[in-house]
């Protein structure tokens, strides 16, 4: 059981609270629910597995109020770990610790997500749980400059990958000539009397034991974790590794003492070898794993590369070279052509092109003036700019970026709890199946040299390694890539769910549309020259504040023409507006307000019915009581809109539109579009009602909009996907924030989740068929038909492989590329 507290919205009296408390109450795993009004707040005794807390918010919620837990999430490093079931053994402990929501570790990263609530414990007593375990958990510093810490964290792999280099050399100086010594008379090789078994067996048996020894020595990591495990009764990969070459060892060591003291022939009794070679392959495969786990958070590396470490900053009248932690808001930054921008910022001087394509996938550089935003991390190239400092450390869009990243790479996808289960009781069952082995043979009348063949060789072929790797890898390199092409994954559910879309439910406006009305078509029907018709339009929309008025003053500035003042301003309120212009009487309305001044459009109704048809908008413009234009509005398709839709139809997704227009607006649009299955006359509120529709069917639901007014809609969906803009990236409502204004990026979203989950489920399928392979052929049922017995040295180093080999498949996903161009933003 676990406490969290709950901040309650929306309670007036006390019978508030006991509807609150009962709603709670009644779910299934939650013990007691006690509010109190006052403070409004809700503490809850319950089991976080039974009842999580998005099933009490949701419970509170249909009760009539809201509901936020009070909780905080924290990384902490972990060190020690090995496989998964040093994972699995981290995680219960700490989700043991009364007041834990929940404990997530990453093996492959070597960190853990703890959510908790901090009135009931606080950080030390979980590093202590952890500690407890026979690990070391620290806290990240949520002050420190995230750069430092990311050097930190590369300089700590750095060392790690050197360290089992090192081992690894070392180790094989002495296993090399051991291996010679011991096997070398048995393969016809030359060997000096001195040390050959049959002439001086003493020196034989003692030379070995004596290169033994520094290899245990280098390698006493494996001993000290691994029986450290054991004796708390949650062994781990090392427990495995210790046990089965301290067999082979003690075996060696107590033939080796029989040799000396009792002179009797047991010089093809000893092991020394095994346990040596065994001890430095692991050690080589570790060193490959680790290597090769650098490369998985690459992605992240490469986004943290982009802002520069130092900035010229202006004090006392001059600008000074700092680093760039210690720009404050506010300050002045000179930014030389050429250089990347180190924080975000305003321009205040100067004027340049910037190439923001990191952020927002347009190849173009954008021209920057004064008052303009710029991003940090993107690349100012022509011209000199002085900006002022708005967001620095954590605050910039970048910092977000990679915040969401580490996040989405620190959480675990629903398809890796199979590995979970097993992995939880994977070491405990291998050792039970070896020491069942053994004692088989041994009862079969096999010699203790075969028995202790067979119980090395079960314990070291197990891996509980590759299966802690299968799904981190895997996610850890697959939102590496998404956010390398603009796609940011918040966690690995999204990251699974978002793979099983059967459809995906567009908002029109905004999403598929520009969100900017722009006229289309204009036709003058009065005596009067364009530019003047144009103009006295343009000039009566500056004093309006809709909308499609907009677009026409836009179409009145990119024609270079001047606006005039106007007098006598009026809105007509559903019909149009009015006003004097230079003399004329000019009005522009719909329909209905050509009919109110009894005037008649029927040369132009044929061009009026195919522009509805079209799905625009049509305006009459009269002057003088005569009428003067018929003037076509329309929110323009992106470009990207046509070829997504039609993307997203070849994975053989339904793709829905959804949009408040009316049935023949919607339809001419979506005709467009190619999209067949139309919703339209929706109002905003009733947008989450539609999706809860098409899940009623049946389906899983994925919704594209804006992220602010869809946000209900876009919470609502087995995914949301957020339409950003290259510096919103912390849309909350969505799962899947798409930095890329490029509709494509919806396909490409689903496509990596999709690649990413075979390529989680290929590291899955491998580490179990190979445990079910490999541990039976240790156990020597091919001896039974009169087949080979495995060396326990091809044991060690089939182990190993086991791993890098699960490594290697993840890193395949990055040279994923989707199959489209990203970079256009519309």
């Amino acid at each position: 059981m676990s406490e969290c507290r709950f901040a309650i919205d929306g309670m007036m009296c006390a019978s508030c609270a006991q509807t609150v408390e009962k709603a709670t109450n009644a779910l299934p795993g939650v013990k007691k629910a006690t509010v109190n009004l006052t403070a409004e707040q809700m503490q809850v005794d319950f089991d976080p597995k039974a009842a999580p807390i998005e099933k009490i918010e949701l419970a509170v919620k249909d009760a009539g109020y809201g509901a936020q837990a009070m909780a905080t999430t924290l990384n902490f490093d972990v060190e020690g770990m090995m496989c998964a079931s040093c994972q699995q053994t981290v995680e219960k402990a700490v989700q043991n610790v009364n007041g834990v929501l929940e404990a997530t570790v990453n093996l492959t990263a070597e960190t853990m997500q703890v959510t908790y609530d901090s009135f009931t414990v606080d950080v030390p007593q979980i590093e202590t749980a952890v500690k407890d375990a026979g690990y070391k958990a620290t806290a990240e510093d949520m002050d420190a400059d995230g750069d430092a810490v990311a050097e930190q964290a590369a300089e700590r792999k750095v060392n790690e990958v050197r360290n089992l280099k090192l081992r690894f050399i070392w180790s094989a100086i002495f296993t090399v000539p051991l291996l010679y010594i011991s096997m070398g008379h048995m393969l016809g090789w030359w060997l000096p009397a001195a040390l050959h078994p049959n002439m001086h067996p003493v020196v034989f048996a003692l030379t070995q034991l004596l290169l033994t020894l520094p290899v245990l020595i280098l390698n006493r990591s494996y001993y000290i974790i691994g029986y450290k495990t054991l004796f708390k009764r949650h062994p781990n990969m090392d427990s495995l590794v210790a046990v089965g070459t301290s067999a082979a060892f003690i075996y060696s060591l107590v033939n080796t003492y029989t040799i000396v003291f009792a002179h009797a022939a047991f010089q093809d009794q000893l092991y020394y070898e095994a346990a040596v070679t065994i001890l430095t392959l692991i050690t080589l495969g570790r060193y490959f794993e680790t290597k090769s786990k650098q490369k998985t958070g690459s992605a992240i590396t490469a986004l943290m590369n982009l802002a520069p470490k130092q900035a010229w900053v202006k004090e006392n009248g001059q600008f000074v070279e700092k680093p760039v932690k210690e720009v404050q808001v506010g300050d002045e930054l000179l930014i030389k052509p050429g250089a990347s921008i180190p924080v975000d910022g305003e321009v205040v001087s100067g004027a340049s092109a910037v190439n923001e394509s990191m952020l927002t996938g347009e190849s173009l550089p954008v021209e920057k003036n004064v008052a303009d935003a710029v991003i940090g991390g993107t690349l100012n190239q022509t011209g000199q700019l002085v900006i002022k400092a708005t967001k620095v450390g954590n605050q910039t869009a970048l910092a977000q970026i990679v915040k969401l990243v580490n996040d989405a790479q620190a959480t675990k996808a629903p398809i890796a709890r199979l590995a979970d289960k097993i992995a939880g009781i994977f070491v405990p069952t291998i050792m039970v199946i070896a020491v069942v082995a053994a004692l088989a043979w041994l009862i079969s009348g096999q010699s203790i040299a075969f028995v202790t063949t067979i119980f090395v060789s079960v314990l070291v072929i197990a891996c509980p390694c590759a299966l802690g790797l299968a799904t981190p890898t895997a996610i850890m390199v697959g939102t590496g890539r998404g956010a390398a092409n603009g796609i940011l994954v918040k966690n690995g559910v999204a990251l699974e769910n978002a793979s099983q879309l059967e459809a995906v439910v567009f908002d029109k406006t905004g999403t598929l549309t520009e969100g900017k009305p722009v006229v289309t078509d204009w036709y003058n029907t009065s005596e009067l020259t364009d530019d003047v018709v144009i103009k006295l339009a343009a000039s009566l929309e500056t004093v309006s504040e809709h909308p499609l008025g907009a677009a026409i003053v836009a179409y009145g500035e990119e024609k270079g023409l001047d606006v005039e003042m106007v007098n006598d301003f009026e809105v007509l309120p559903g019909f149009g507006l009015q006003g004097q212009i230079e003399g004329h009487q000019v009005q522009i309305g719909n329909d209905k307000f050509l009919k109110q001044l009894d005037l008649a459009a029927e040369a132009q109704e044929a061009d009026r019915q195919s522009l509805v048809q079209q799905g625009k908008t049509v305006m009459y413009m009269v002057v003088d009581g005569k009428l003067a234009a018929m003037i076509a509005v329309a929110d323009q398709i992106r470009k990207s809109s046509v070829q997504a839709v039609k993307q997203l139809q070849i994975m053989g997704l339904d793709v829905v539109m959804l949009t408040g227009d009316n049935r023949q607006t919607a339809e001419a649009i979506a005709k467009q579009l190619g999209i067949t299955h139309v919703i339209s006359d929706v109002l905003p509120a009733d947008k989450v009602q539609v999706i809860k529709d098409l899940q009623a069917e049946g389906k899983k639901v994925g919704m594209v909009g804006d992220g602010i007014n869809d946000a209900p809609a876009l919470a609502q969906a087995e995914i949301g996907f957020a339409i950003g803009n290259g510096t919103d990236v912390a849309i909350k409502s969505a799962d899947i924030v798409l930095m890329y204004q490029n509709l494509l990026s919806v396909a490409a979203a689903i496509d990596l989740s999709k690649k990413t989950i075979k390529n989680i489920r290929e590291n899955l399928f491998w580490a179990f068929a190979y445990n079910i392979l490999g541990i039976p052929f240790a156990m020597g049922i091919l001896y039974l038909f009169g087949g080979p017995l495995l060396n326990p040295m091809i044991a060690g180093a089939a182990m190993s492989f086991s791993s890098v080999s699960v490594v290697l498949n993840a890193l395949r996903l990055r040279r994923y590329r989707p199959q489209f161009e990203l970079s256009a933003s519309k």
